[in-house]
Parts: structure tokens; sequence; C-alpha cells
């Protein structure tokens, strides 16, 4: 029940599944004290990016909202529907005269927040999903954005970003009806094995990853089979943690700096696609859309199911199918295979990755594709075409990360296991052959480029 003479505020959680350093939700406390009332602290599963997310990532958020859930003491509002009607349904049940948020910029987001404003619900916007909002970064010179990382990266360190906001010591809360409890039940994939979800897993992984790995991210963070990356991507798209308590912690050493800079790659993307959002679909460098392409078939297919006969491809792709989540550097390396080796647009594996990743983040997804593929924001003078056998050999040395997702393959040794054809027992185990040749595969990839003459070497 609702006292009579208070207002009560509501806080929409959407990309920031988190209590501590939530500006959006000390807001929302704080008018509430001031008008004697209480929060209503929900999350609107919404129909249509239900209905676009993968089953893996449908499964980490259904552990995020539970763990989110008790964090806030049994007392989230979890309810199915259009946001509009749900939001009007429960302002008016609870005497809200106000909801609560942080500011999104993906187009979706803005167009979906534009739409409940002029339902005559008021949102209040405080802080973001990033450290630096998108829009801020502009050359001093013009007032124009930033189409190359490197300034932009200056740019956004010399206006640098608020501390961490505090963790609420206590939040007065509605408590849900039972209608008001409609947790999803979305289980796991068979075989699919992911990683803990919510704020705690955040901040204790974060823990971990500062007093073991930061102080060597430099040079650990594109080995592919050690343990030497934050793996804060899925708590970052979800808002387990916020960019500004990881900037905190860093200082200036050189590995400090190289995931300062991380941290900053994924905000420069999202100041991309919010300056360009036809981008999400389209080419950045639009005379790539002319080069020639071929038609998804039986290689797609194999790249996809991670049996190209290229060992490094392969694992890494095995790799997302079982766990969501892939390393940075062979996010790269399977990237370019499908649009340089195998000649497919890039569009093919960005929609593959948005169907996998638990840690999808629209922006972050599709200029990290474009980049790879050569038509994104990217100051290099030549076309970056990745061998696979040599980034194997160069980041999986010892090849630790073949042998864990390839097991045909675990009977090789370092020497061979790159080049499996290469040895007498290479395949022994079924392993499947190369679907293409890499060497002839890349001068094709050079042709088509000059064909549409884009000259980059």
């Amino acid at each position: 029940m609702v006292e009579k003479g208070t207002t009560n505020t509501v806080m929409w959680f959407r990309r920031d599944l988190r209590i501590a350093d939530n500006p959006a939700l000390l807001a929302s406390i704080e008018e509430a004290k001031l008008n004697g009332g209480s929060v209503i602290p929900i999350f609107i599963l919404d129909p249509a990016l239900i209905g676009g997310a993968g089953s893996k990532r449908l499964a980490y958020l259904g552990q995020s909202l539970r763990a989110l859930d008790e964090s806030l003491e049994n007392n989230l509002h979890v309810l199915v529907g259009d946001q509009v009607d749900v939001l009007k349904d429960i302002a008016k049940k609870y005497s809200a005269t106000s909801v609560h948020i942080s500011e999104e910029f993906e187009r979706y987001g803005v167009e979906r927040d534009a739409r409940v404003e002029a339902s005559g619900i008021s949102l209040v916007r405080t802080g973001s999903p990033y450290a630096v909002s998108p829009g801020r970064v502009r050359k001093p010179s013009d007032g124009t954005p930033y189409k190359v990382y490197t300034p932009f990266y200056r740019a956004w360190k010399e206006i640098g970003w608020r501390k961490p906001a505090g963790k609420p010591s206590e939040i007065p809360m509605i408590k849900p009806g039972k209608s008001e409890r409609q947790f999803p039940d979305w289980a796991l994939p068979e075989g699919t094995e992911l990683t803990p979800a919510g704020e705690s897993a955040a901040i204790k992984r974060f823990e971990y990853f500062k007093k073991n790995l930061l102080n060597n991210y430099d040079e650990s963070r594109n080995m592919a089979g050690v343990d030497g990356t934050s793996k804060m991507s899925a708590h970052l798209k979800w808002g387990e943690i916020h960019p500004r308590t990881l900037l905190a912690s860093l200082g200036n050493s050189t590995a400090h700096d190289v995931f300062r800079k991380e941290i900053a790659w994924r905000e420069f993307y999202a100041d991309v696609l919010f300056n360009n959002p036809r981008t999400e679909r389209e080419y950045y460098a639009p005379q790539f859309a002319q080069m020639r392409y071929e038609k998804p078939g039986a290689q797609y297919k194999a790249w996809c199911e991670g049996k190209t006969g290229y060992p490094f491809v392969d694992a890494a792709m095995r790799q997302l199918l079982k766990e969501g989540w892939m390393h940075n550097r062979t996010r790269m390396v399977v990237a370019s295979f499908l649009v340089k080796d195998l000649h497919l647009e890039w569009q093919l594996g960005e929609k593959y990755f948005r169907e996998h990743l638990i840690d999808f983040d629209l922006a972050s997804n599709v200029h990290g594709w474009q980049w790879t593929a050569g038509c994104g924001t990217d100051a290099s003078p030549y076309y970056r075409i990745f061998n696979p056998i040599e980034q194997g050999k160069r980041f999986d040395p010892e090849g630790d990360y073949i042998r864990k997702y390839v097991p045909e393959l675990a009977h090789l040794g370092a020497s061979e296991i790159h080049e499996p054809w290469t040895v007498l027992d290479g395949y022994i185990h079924d392993y499947p052959e190369q679907i293409v040749n890499h060497a002839t595969e890349r001068l094709e990839s050079l042709a088509r480029l000059q064909e549409i003459k884009v000259q980059k070497d």
C-alpha cells in the first residue's frame, strides 16, 4: 500500500544492473526521500530486444537480474510488456511522478525513451553507461567528432570523468506484488559454460585482475592461451560495473595505460555510432559496399561451426559457441578470415556474433567488425589481412588455446598443432582439412580491393 501524501519514484534499470556507482539510483533515492516516499526498482523485459537476443545472452541476463534482485533484498519488480504501458501502470498504482534512468545513446534506446516521454511520462536522466558520454568528445578546431582513435583517446582523457559514485547505505523500496515478479526462466543451452553474472561477480573478477594480471596487461592481453584479460566486457555490457570504477584504479604505467586505452576503444566506438547511426548496418566507408563478395554457403557454415581447418580460427569459434565469449585477439583473426579469406560481408559475422556473444555491445560489435574488414575507422595506411597460421603461432605459441577447444588436435605438440597438415598424424582424429588456401585468398582479397580503387598499400 502507498501512504497518502507521499510521492514515490521509479528506478528503471536497463544497462545498469548494479547498486554501487549508479548515479540514477542515487538520484531516485534522493527524490523519494525528499518527498517522503520510496523507490520502485523495475526492470522491463522488452519483447523486441528479447526476440533479437541469443539464448546464451538471455541466460546471462536472467542470472544478472537474479543477482540484482538479491542486492535489492528481493524487491526488484520484473515485468514483461510495452514500456509505456508498464510504466504508466506502475506510476498509477504506486503514485510515482518520475522515472529515473541512465541515459541511452544507441538509436533504439533513444527512440524508445522519446516514445515514453511522448506518452507523458517524466524521465529523469542521470549518468550513462560511459565514462565520457558519446557526443562530448569533439575536435577543438571545428567542433566535429573524431574519426581516428588516437586523437580521440587524447581528447577523451583530457575531458576526464567523475570519481565513482557511492553505494547507497539504504534504499527505501516498495515491495513488489506476486504479479510483478515475472523473472524469466532462460536455461543455458546444453554444453554451454557462462562466466558468473552480476555486480558481485564483476567486482570479484576485477579485484582479481587488479591484483594478479593488470601490471602485466600490456604483455599478456594478446595471449589467447592464458588468463590475461580483464573479462569485464559482459559486466560492462549489462552495467554490472561502470567504466568509471575501472578507470579509478589505474595508474600511469604502460600496462595500466594500455588497459585504459581498451576502455577508451569501447567509448570511441560508441561515439562513432552515435555520430554515424547509419553504420549500424551500412559501411562506414561506403565504397566498400561495391566490393565483390561471395554468397554465404558451405564455407560460411564451416566458419560458424569452427571447422575451417585453421586451428586458431576454429578454436576461437568453438570458444564462442561454448562460452558466449571470445578472446579479443581471436575476434580480429576470425573476422579477418571471414571477410578476407572467404570474401563474405562483415554483416554476416556481426550478426553471428550478435546471436552468440553474452557481451554483445552494438557499437563495439559493429565497428570492431568494420575495423577488421578494412571499411571502418582505421588510420592504417595498408589493408590489414591477418594470417591465421602466424597469428596462432604468435599468440598461442604452445597451442594451449587450440588444445582446449579443438580436442581433435590435442595430441599434437607446439611445433605441429598450428599446421596439422604437415605431420603424418595430424588428421587421425578427423580434424577437417583447410577449406581455403590463405596465401591464394590473400591475393584475391587485394585484387578485389584494387577493383574498387581504395589505395591502402
